[in-house]
């Protein structure tokens, strides 16, 4: 059975949440004044967060997204994403939006805003480009999004990104602003790094929770999986979130302090990146007759940057202390709070979908 909403209002859905899902956005909001303190109070421990990597990662915000990620594909249920895969129109219109429409929308958002701050404005386009693969499955699941499809869409984007993401950043930042005649920013991005970390934050965790599932269901049944085990581990999925969090700024506190008015700077024009893409994926959605949960899968997984991607690129390409680093390290700190509240706003949304497409909601 496809995962949407059931036709009940967002109060009750709330009433209903644990303590740590209905106070969401204050914890997230006191993870990233914990993580700024933390990096604040021990001078050395943004270096000894950074001195192991994966996938050009810090090792603690791995782990961390690995376990966010994790208890989330344990939830879907694979045998059922065929049925994704078929809908043609839900699969062309996520590569438009994705591929075509939202980076060209960062384009031209970076350029309005930081046409004079040329280090921001590329910072900011690589953000655009990073196609998001982690905390997307964290604000679909939420909004009571369909996760098979959150799943293949997700699928479909980290091969479209390691195909995709050098290409686009030569055509963005060199091509499409020598048409224009504009400044051109030379950048090499990594194949191999790109490819590691599609591996790493969405291979590992898709494998294990698929064989989560297809073991526990042999061995216990689906009721047993669903309405005992998933349960237990589904916390962890916000604990691994606050985790990454906290760590995410302890690394990063120092940046982000330092230049107030660069950060509210960058932060304008992603402010409206995730509104105005959000909202359109949401009417799009809506006049192609997807249904809620669909609909709300295609906004979120348009909206969402891969906001570690971004931020390895950029450091591996200008250096951890460029301008260019520096935007991508915004990007979580306004994406976090604002698709917490998109979520919120998905749900109040309902009201404008047809009865028929709500159903019995997939613990």
């Amino acid at each position: 059975m496809t995962h949407t909403p059931a036709p009940a209002d967002t109060g009750h859905i709330t009433a209903k949440l644990s303590t740590l899902d209905r106070y969401l956005v204050i914890w997230i909001l006191a993870a990233m004044a914990l993580g700024l303190g933390l990096g604040r109070l021990i001078p050395d421990l943004g270096h000894a967060l950074d001195s192991i990597k994966i996938a050009g990662v810090s090792l603690p915000i791995a782990l961390g997204l690995l376990v966010m990620i994790y208890p989330v594909m344990a939830k879907v249920r694979y045998n059922e994403t065929g049925r994704v895969l078929s809908d043609k129109k839900l699969m062309i219109t996520s590569l438009v939006i994705n591929w075509a429409l939202a980076p060209a929308f960062m384009f031209v958002l970076a350029w309005t805003f930081l046409a004079d701050l040329p280090e921001y404005r590329t910072g900011l386009i690589i953000v655009g480009l990073a196609r998001c693969i982690a905390m997307v499955f964290i604000w679909n699941d939420l909004a009571c999004g369909d996760r098979e499809a959150a799943a293949v869409l997700v699928a479909i984007n980290s091969v479209f990104q390691v195909l995709a993401f050098g290409a686009l950043g030569w055509f963005y930042l060199q091509v499409l602003p020598t048409w224009l005649g504009l400044p051109t920013t030379s950048a090499e991005f990594s194949v191999w790094s790109i490819t590691l970390s599609v591996l790493v934050f969405l291979g590992i965790p898709l494998i294990a929770g698929f064989l989560t599932r297809t073991f526990g269901e042999k061995a216990k049944g689906r009721e047993w999986y669903e309405d005992k085990f998933l349960p237990k581990i589904g916390p962890w999925a916000l604990y691994g979130l606050l985790f990454t969090i906290v760590v995410l700024f302890a690394l990063q506190g120092d940046a982000i302090i330092a230049k107030p008015l660069d950060v509210a700077r960058i932060a304008l024009p992603l402010l409206v990146y995730f509104a105005v893409v959000f909202g359109a994926s949401m009417l799009i959605g809506r006049s192609l007759g997807m249904g809620y949960a669909r609909t709300t899968t295609l906004a979120f997984t348009a909206a969402g940057n891969n906001f570690e991607l971004a931020i390895a690129v950029a450091i591996a390409t200008f250096g951890v202390t460029s301008g260019q680093a520096l935007a991508g390290v915004v990007g979580p700190l306004i994406e976090v709070p604002v698709l917490v509240a998109l979520v919120y706003v998905a749900l109040w949304s309902r009201k404008f979908f047809p009865s028929f497409n709500t159903a019995k909601v997939n613990a």
